[in-house]
């Protein structure tokens, strides 16, 4: 009697109570995969990313305190010899205070002033780019557990609905539904989880290299002073 109970009792594998779950069941699971397999993408792609900006910067502030020419440096430049965030930033301002010492008219302080409007704009450009692809994180972290909390309220309607046409309802004949249905809010937490850690470090790097950039302009915006006067 004990091997035909075990083999009459339902196969709880999460692969087989997919297959055997109703369709919109199955449409929420896809979906939630497929976001987190996008999620999971973009987060390789920020780390490498934010990796690289912070490196370069760190190399260009090297190359900008080391004391050398900044004509120089802004040659180097120009020429695309010294890529990164905070070399663009550079290259805006120092490009924008030559145009106006060049045409002499402007006075010192409209020609830094300037200079800085120009380094604030290419800032912003370069911290709008680091930011893409974060708000899709947010919103993978706040909408998935709903998403799969949606299969999960369908999959034990359909359970109980199928009780209707039973005369006596035992656990084991509402058990692989619900176990299906609790899957997808599994998947759901598994897609958000990830997602809303890696939006809260990526944000936080994003503000600190923006912060990091608004210090640089500042500084450079000071020496830029010290030329114009």
């Amino acid at each position: 009697m004990t091997p035909e109970i075990a083999s009459s009792a339902p196969d709880f594998n999460v692969v087989a109570l997919m297959l055997q779950a109703t369709i919109p069941v199955q449409a929420v699971v896809v979906i939630l995969i497929l976001v987190s397999v996008m999620s999971w993408a973009i987060m390789l792609k920020k780390v490498q990313v934010l990796g690289r900006t912070v490196r370069q910067a760190e190399s260009f502030e090297r190359q900008f305190w080391s004391g050398g020419d900044l004509m120089a440096l802004f040659k180097t430049v120009e020429l695309g010899q010294v890529p990164g965030s905070a070399a663009r930033i550079f290259e805006a301002g120092m490009r924008e205070f030559l145009k106006h010492r060049q045409a002499g008219k402007a006075s010192a302080t409209e020609m830094v002033e300037s200079a800085q409007r120009a380094m604030r704009a290419s800032a912003q450009r370069e911290i709008n780019a680091l930011e893409e692809s974060l708000p899709f994180l947010a919103s993978v972290g706040s909408v998935s557990p709903y998403i799969g909390l949606f299969g999960t309220v369908w999959g034990i309607m359909h359970a109980f609905t199928g009780l209707a046409n039973i005369q006596q309802a035992t656990l084991a004949s509402v058990a692989p539904g619900i176990a299906e249905a609790l899957v997808a809010t599994a998947i759901g937490l598994f897609a958000a989880i990830p997602a809303v850690i890696a939006y809260n470090r990526f944000a936080t790097s994003v503000d600190k290299l923006a912060l990091r950039f608004e210090n640089f302009t500042d500084e450079f915006a000071n020496i830029l002073q010290r030329q114009a006067n």
